[in-house]
């Protein structure tokens, strides 16, 4: 059976701006029922809210919640909420994410380390849990995207923390998809997405390495969309994330590091980054 957003209850984590915002005008464009909104920026949330009302029907509800999701108990509590009021979700879209770009020893442990895991890896897992054994038991369609990184995928000076981050949250993403499809929960699938820099001002100032250019964010989304309906296990883009990892997978270490750093320059890409103001 083709899978529909239309009438769903999706919850968006980071809504407020960026690729998050965007997603949640998807869902209002395609007829989601309840459009619950998490993020951390009361003002970035409210002008959001706003926007998603003028193009919802009178049949949709857009519903934001001041969640920090650094906190495991502010996500409980805030899951309990959407639980009680709306029955849980049918889709998850863990979007918000953070990043520090410095040399490691340059990081302060609970500043940016610990930070950066609560938000990137933690933070997905503890969201997840919090509603997946109702979308099991529930036995309705549902779908648990996860944003991870091409960056979880390949060593870049400057990224070490971030790197961790998404590198645990793909090997956690992926291995609950096959623990559901194992156990024959075939009615959630689990989409794990690693998209090389996006144009959203996170990674202000890196240059995308060789043939791997900086792509928009409407285009990113497009994507992930058309993957998750179709319930795709893995998402990366562009092609050259493919390549990188083949090659990492083939190569002796001191060659693909020669290839990846002198020809491809992916590890100088974070040489001038400054980030979102």
């Amino acid at each position: 059976m083709t899978f529909t957003v239309a009438g769903t209850r999706i919850l968006i984590t980071g809504a407020a701006m960026g690729m998050g915002r965007l997603y949640a005008e998807r869902a209002v464009a395609e007829g989601a029922e309840t459009i619950i909104l998490w993020d951390i920026n009361k003002e970035a949330l409210s002008d959001t809210t706003k926007a998603l009302r003028v193009h919802a029907d009178n049949t949709q509800e857009i519903v934001p919640m001041l969640v920090d999701i650094g906190q495991r108990t502010a996500i409980e509590k805030a899951a309990a909420n959407v639980m009680e009021n709306h029955g849980g979700v049918d889709i998850i879209i863990n979007n918000a994410g953070v990043v520090r770009g410095t040399y490691f020893w340059e990081h302060e442990n609970e500043r940016d380390t610990e930070f950066i895991m609560k938000i990137n890896a933690l933070a997905p897992m503890f969201i997840t849990h919090e509603f997946l054994s109702g979308m099991i038991s529930g036995m309705r369609p549902s779908r648990i995207v996860n944003i991870a990184s091409a960056a979880g995928t390949l060593s870049n000076p400057k990224m070490s923390v971030y790197a961790s981050s998404k590198w645990a949250l793909i090997g956690w993403s992926d291995s609950v998809r096959l623990e559901l499809k194992q156990q024959g929960h075939d009615n959630v699938k689990v989409t794990t997405v690693c998209p090389s820099y996006i144009a959203t001002g996170m990674f202000e100032g890196v240059k995308g390495p060789l043939m791997t250019p900086i792509m928009q964010p409407e285009y990113v989304v497009n994507r992930v969309w058309h993957a998750m309906t179709a319930g795709k296990p893995m998402l990366m883009l562009p092609w050259t994330v493919h390549l990188s990892k083949v090659l990492k997978g083939i190569l002796p270490q001191s060659w693909f590091d020669a290839i990846a750093g002198n020809v491809f320059g992916v590890y100088n890409t974070m040489d001038k980054f400054t980030g979102r103001k």
